[in-house]
């Protein structure tokens, strides 16, 4: 049975790769053993102790003096205790505890640093015995628990064996409180059961108690910067396999895009709005404290791009989520400052889990999902069946419809070329046209298919008080519904922690991952092509062969394509790699005073292939000839297919030191000074390496062919100008920082936050070197003071913070960087070129960062209400300038630019019930963020296509925003579309440059980019039950409808009805007739036999006379990048819904399980949103090709705890 297991798990192929990190694991832990087994006698948290005849308070005052812990009693609690003799060495101090307090009947309560001490009574009272055992979760008993009649100071201590036997008197209700060192105190009513059973469970610091910045862990009644903080396992999605995923709607102030619902794709994140308009817009992830980095380095342009589909992955693409404990958002600049110029977009600290004291728990999780294929049937999706787009082809025909020169003859199309041809008779035609419309090729159901995925981690933690380790393994097969493709993922984590001596511990947290991503080519698109390939097209010949036609290239030559083919003979592939290893040392000089040191080596490798077959049709159009036919002798490819292969390598190293503070000092110690002192630098090196191949025989041994030189000469030039590409990028960062937070009591705190960061990119003067980022902020918790103490206000804190942050770009240099070129044959000679130009008077790009918020909790914190307002605005932001290609390049990098970032976030956080069986918990969270661009960028930076598409910058707009023309009506006499295009103003459109006739023409009609967004979370917990629903939603995008009459993007040269594409449903509803203007605003279809067709395909700006800039070419594509097609991008949306139950300890004793948990659950179960959209995802905006949208999935899961 484990070998079947275990294959299933970890199939063929692959098992070097998980005993590799096995074997990586195996060795950091025998050598963390073996350190720490010598050190497992030392003094830190093990203490000697030896008094004889001694008084309980001497006893007490020594502990306090050898340890950090301080105690508090009653002054008179001890007048009636007994001397004591102690002789104990290398024990624990609650061993200490226990001897010298619990068996002298005194129990005692540990919270952080602070004990404290009460006097237990035991009394011999007439009344009811109550028996009972105490156990741990494991079902280990538990000797010297405290058991207490609540309100009363009656209790006894539990034996050896967990066991405990107490009379009380006769009181309603009763109820008995058990309290361990350790352990969570909990409450349990009598209701006259024989035997009690009582399980506590591991006390552990509340994570809403800290805050985690990488750097510090900070109290949050002292937080006084605008930080998020949430629990894994609180966001946890089953079969979603990376946990940025999961963010969407759950952490305020971060907006979550997606614009493909592909596996493995990595989704746009922004915190609070855009701050940089050329430069990288993510935010930057930390994992344990340390900065980590992309597998792949891309540039901030394609990066920033809102169609861009990354595939490649993020810096946390390798991480398991099932390791990770908690996320910490950092948002403001109090918060950002400490990392630098690398954080002007936020921060991401995730913290991964870390062992325990105690007996070694095995935890096993496993989730299968089965995720639905797209059908035509989603959300009306309104695209033609075979019957209605051959009607369409017939009225375009009666219309004499002039076809783009461009367009594959297919269909009806075909059939009748074909007639008139005389190849075919009419009943031939008639015939074969009958079988086009009943054809309905269900394009969805032969390039996707449902898909099933599953994901299983394993792992161990425990320890003593001097070793804790976690350590996990895990393996992910996360298949897509685009047949094909999917991810395989191998995880290994390893965290020990040690104390060493009394005033050394050390810590160790290692990571690896292996993958495997496959996709299909990009250039393919299948879902696309479902969406826009006429459903009356056949995939497959009667016989069952490939049905082929005939796809043009261009105007003069055609190639036969079937997407099966090219789907079957091309593909993507990529092999990830990494590990990540981090070390910290913590020296601890006094109470207050450790020095702490880590260093941080990474190691991440990326290799990509993509692969065209010699049968494809793109490699067709590149040898000239279909597939089996000789190529021309000016093919640039005459044989085999064409690989295209990248590979980088990352080695990155970190070194920081840190001398951290925390002094309590004044009376009864109302005044505490906390911060830290440090220096870091890094070093990160890229090595890649690009080149592309043809004549490559994936099939056959994976060979090349050899070409003679003097056969193909276009294919030899080829070879000889294809020269693979080396780079190798080294970049160096050092930094110093400084943070001071002085808090009085709880009442308030002041913080101070500096660094200063160096880098030689920028500014030839030294002082432009090194940047100075600041922040200075404040809290007040306003609950403790007196006039305002109440038992139901818990906590009520006011907090604001200003800062100053910067930002630089990668690419740019002060000075001239010039590249040895290899010989130039026909010079004889090595030669030079320029690498990067001089930027000698670049800058660093500046945010200032105001933030204010308000917290508060009442009624035990069942109501916990939270909210920020923020304003950035960032000076010297980075814009390109085009100028004269005689210089060399095209455009140039300046600060010119200001953007302003406002917004708000309200959280609110509720327990409407909460009873002995059940408890309801209620989250909302709305996130608000308005941007503007205050600059006017250069006349003629930006082409019409880039206002068409939102990436066009504009003075007074938000970034993202797209413009569009003005729709007014169709015309009465033949359907055209009207616009209010300046045709009868021309004069004032007359010596306006580029940007100032797109922004007086166009209409800004929205931005791509939602301004709010938030979640609704509930959580139901019944007895074993476990429920919870998550609503997501998203306001203030706006989006474009399908095309209806540009089936080609706007860069296309054509862009007309083109035989081969489907069609929307729409055009059934187009004007047909006078009159129809006042029902519709679908134009006509206007034929070359109308009078008006050439005024609509030919703008009158293209006529001769006009002497501005053109910012047309159709009436057709003004149509479909109209602001009458924009419509509404909000949504809501079931993000997920789950229920969870826990079985009885009972049913698992036999098979020595303590806990087993089964959940069912699914994504994605329903969208809300515009009804314009007719199937379209809210999430996408048709400026690109269609990608898939985000999938329903249904997921069942088990963990089970031994």
């Amino acid at each position: 049975m484990k070998k079947n297991a275990t294959c299933w798990l970890f199939p063929s192929g692959k098992w070097w790769k998980i005993l590799l990190i096995m074997k990586l694991k195996i060795f950091f832990l025998l050598v963390s053993l073996g350190t720490l087994q010598a050190a497992g006698y030392s003094q830190d948290s093990r203490f000697n102790l030896k008094k004889n005849d001694v008084l309980l308070t001497e006893v007490l005052q020594e502990l306090q003096q050898q340890s950090e812990y301080r105690f508090f009693y009653q002054k008179d609690i001890f007048q009636q205790a007994d001397r004591v003799n102690v002789d104990m060495k290398n024990v624990s101090l609650r061993q200490i505890l226990d001897e010298v307090l619990i068996r002298h009947g005194f129990s005692y309560e540990m919270i952080d640093k602070v004990i404290t001490i009460r006097k237990i009574q035991q009394q011999k009272t007439a009344g009811r015995k109550i028996t009972g055992i105490v156990m741990d979760t494991r079902k280990q008993s538990l000797p010297g628990v405290t058991v207490l009649l609540k309100g009363t100071a009656l209790g006894v201590v539990t034996d050896k064996e967990g066991r405990f036997n107490i009379e009380i008197p006769e009181t309603d209700p009763i109820v008995l409180v058990f309290s361990f060192v350790g352990m969570k105190k909990q409450e349990v009513t009598y209701t006259g059961q024989e035997d009690i059973q009582v399980v506590m469970e591991e006390e552990v610091t509340e994570m809403d108690e800290v805050v985690i910045t990488g750097y510090q862990v900070i109290d949050r009644k002292k937080l006084t910067s605008a930080i998020t903080s949430v629990k894994a396992e609180d966001i946890m999605i089953p079969g979603v396999n990376s946990i940025d995923q999961m963010l969407e709607g759950r952490i305020p102030d971060l907006m979550l895009t997606t614009n493909s619902g592909e596996v493995g794709v990595v989704p746009r994140l922004r915190i609070r709005g855009t701050s940089t308009l050329v430069g990288n817009r993510e935010p930057l992830w930390v994992v344990n404290g340390v900065v980590v980095n992309d597998p792949v380095p891309l540039d901030s342009d394609v990066l920033n791009d809102p169609d861009y589909v990354n595939r490649i992955g993020n810096a946390i693409a390798g991480l398991n989520p099932q390791d990770i404990q908690r996320i910490d958002v950092l948002k403001d600049a109090a918060a950002t400052t400490l990392y630098g110029t690398r954080a002007a977009n936020g921060v991401i600290v995730i913290t991964t889990k870390k062992g325990h004291v105690g007996k070694p728990v095995v935890r096993y999780n496993m989730t299968t999902t089965y995720k639905r294929r797209p059908r035509y049937s989603d959300r009306k999706i309104d695209l033609m069946n075979s019957k209605e787009r051959i009607d369409l082809s017939r009225e375009l025909a009666a219309a004499s419809y002039l076809y783009p020169s461009d367009m594959s003859i297919v269909g009806y199309e075909y059939l009748l070329q074909q007639l008139y041809a005389g190849v075919i008779d009419d009943e031939q035609f008639a015939i074969e046209v009958k079988k086009l419309e009943n054809n309905n090729t269900d394009w969805f159901d032969i390039l996707t298919e449902d898909a099933f995925s599953h994901n299983h981690t394993l792992s161990i933690s425990g320890g003593s008080d001097q070793l804790r380790y976690y350590s996990s393994v895990g393996y992910t097969k996360d298949n897509d519904v685009i047949k094909g493709q999917g991810i395989s993922r191998y995880t290994g984590n390893l965290s020990l922690e040690s104390d060493l001596t009394k005033w050394l511990k050390a810590s160790m947290d290692f990571n690896a991952n292996i993958s495997e991503r496959n996709y299909e080519q990009s250039a393919v698109g299948s879902v696309n092509y479902a969406y826009t390939t006429s459903r009356a097209i056949a995939a497959y010949e009667e016989g069952g062969d490939l049905s082929y036609y005939q796809k043009r290239y261009n105007s003069f030559y055609r190639y036969d394509f079937n997407i099966l083919n090219e789907r079957a003979n091309s593909y993507t592939k990529q092999e990830n790699s990494g590990f990540d290893l981090t070390s910290r040392l913590i020296f601890r000089f006094t109470d207050w005073l450790n020095g702490d040191v880590l260093f941080n080596y990474a190691v991440s490798n990326a290799d990509n292939e993509d692969y065209w077959g010699e049968s494809t049709y793109h490699v067709a159009c590149i040898r000239k000839s279909n597939y089996g036919v000789a190529a021309p002798s000016d093919s640039e490819l005459p044989y085999g297919g064409e690989l295209s292969e990248q590979n980088t390598r990352n080695k990155t190293y970190s070194l920081r030191a840190q001398l951290n503070l925390n002094k309590y000092f004044g009376e009864e110690e109302k005044h505490n000074i906390n911060g830290a002192l440090g220096y870091e630098m890094s070093s990160s090196r890229y090595k890649g390496y690009q080149n592309t191949s043809r004549g490559y025989y994936a099939d056959r041994g994976k060979n090349f062919t050899s070409v003679g030189a003097s056969d193909y000469s276009k294919y030899t030039a080829w070879v000889m100008n294809n020269q693979p590409k080396i780079t190798d990028n080294l970049t160096n960062l050092i930094g110093a920082y400084l943070t001071l937070i002085y808090s009085y009591r709880n009442l308030f705190s002041l913080n101070a936050n500096m660094r200063y960061d160096g880098s030689n990119k920028f500014g030839s003067r030294s002082n432009e070197k090194l940047l100075p980022v600041w922040a200075v902020s404040s809290s007040f918790n306003l609950a403790e003071l007196p006039a305002l103490s109440a038992d139901w206000l818990n906590f009520l804190a006011i907090k604001m913070s200003y800062g100053y942050q910067g930002n630089m770009l990668d690419g740019q240099t002060p000075v001239l960087l010039l590249k040895n070129n290899p010989r130039d044959s026909y010079y004889n000679k090595f030669t030079s070129s320029v690498a990067s130009y001089p930027n000698p008077e670049l800058n660093w790009e500046k945010t200032g960062s105001f933030n204010t918020g308000l917290e508060l909790a009442v009624l035990d914190n069942r109501i916990q209400i939270s909210g920020d307002f923020y304003y950035k605005r960032t000076k010297d932001a980075f814009m390109n300038k085009p100028i004269s290609n005689v210089n060399g390049l095209t455009s140039y990098t300046v600060n010119s630019g200001e953007v302003i970032n406002r917004g708000y976030n309200i959280s609110l956080n509720l327990v409407p019930v909460k009873t002995r069986d059940f408890k309801w918990s209620l989250s909302t969270t709305i996130s608000k963020t308005k941007n503007k661009l205050n600059t006017r960028p250069d006349a003629e930076q930006h082409e019409l296509s880039d206002f068409l598409n939102g990436s066009a910058l504009v003075k007074g707009q938000p970034v993202s925003t797209f413009y569009s023309y003005r729709f007014i009506g169709l015309s009465l006499v033949d359907g055209g579309p009207l616009f209010d295009d300046y045709s009868e103003q021309v004069d004032l459109l007359k010596n306006l440059n580029k940007y100032e006739t797109f922004t007086t023409v166009l209409k800004p009609t929205g931005k791509r980019d939602p301004s709010m967004s938030g979640s609704v979370y509930n959580n139901f917990i019944w007895k074993r039950f476990r429920a919870n629903l998550t609503l997501a939603y998203s306001l203030g995008a706006k989006l474009r409808q399908s095309r209806i009459l540009a089936q080609r993007p706007a860069d296309d040269e054509n862009r007309f009805i083109y035989s081969e594409f489907n069609a929307n449903r729409a055009l059934l509803n187009r004007w047909k007739a006078p009159g129809d203007e006042k029902n519709t605003i679908i134009p006509a279809i206007i034929g070359t036999n109308q009078p008006g067709y050439y005024a609509y395909n030919r703008h009158w700006t293209q006529q001769g006379g006009y002497e501005g800039i053109i910012f047309a070419e159709t009436a057709w594509d003004m149509y479909d990048y109209c602001d009458a097609r924009v419509v509404s991008g909000n949504y809501l949306k079931c993000s997920n819904v789950s229920v969870a139950y826990v079985l009885p300890e009972k049913w698992l004793k036999t098979v020595r399980i303590s806990r087993f948990e089964a959940t069912l659950s699914a994504t994605n179960l329903f969208t809300v949103c515009s009804k314009k959209l007719k199937g379209q995802t809210p999430t996408q905006s048709v400026f690109s090709q269609v990608q898939l949208s985000d999938r329903p999935t249904i997921s069942l899961g088990f963990n089970v705890s031994f």
